[in-house]
């Protein structure tokens, strides 16, 4: 009877354990973005890292990351932009050829999920 719940119990922790694992997103370099566009345009990725740079307004701008590989410009037209120095995980789609405000980007990635 003892082992039977043991069992179970450890049953229990192995599947809670691998959606937890299925729930968490991994990050992707800048750098590896960057060297390779074109494998990422267009697709959902990960990156975290430091705001260092940003501007906006009512909601919408652009914001630089770095995560000490390079830099990439976020663009965020729902969740608003964090300020300098803060330390985020940004989810969104990679676009080239991207301008905002009079400025053109070559590469950005568009925010799609709200930040942590």
């Amino acid at each position: 009877m003892f082992n039977r719940w043991r069992h179970f119990y450890l049953i229990a922790a192995m599947a809670a354990s691998l959606l937890f694992l299925a729930g968490c997103r991994s990050s992707t370099s800048i750098a590896d973005i960057s060297r390779d566009p074109g494998k990422y345009s267009g697709k959902d990725v990960t990156i975290e890292g430091k705001v260092s740079n940003g501007f906006g307004a009512l909601g919408k701008g652009i914001f630089q990351i770095d995560d000490g590989t390079g830099q990439i410009w976020v663009y965020s037209d729902t969740y608003g932009i964090p300020g300098n120095g803060n330390k985020v995980a940004v989810t969104g789609r990679i676009e080239q050829g991207f301008s905002f405000a009079g400025n053109s980007y070559g590469m950005i990635l568009r925010e799609t999920e709200k930040r942590n």
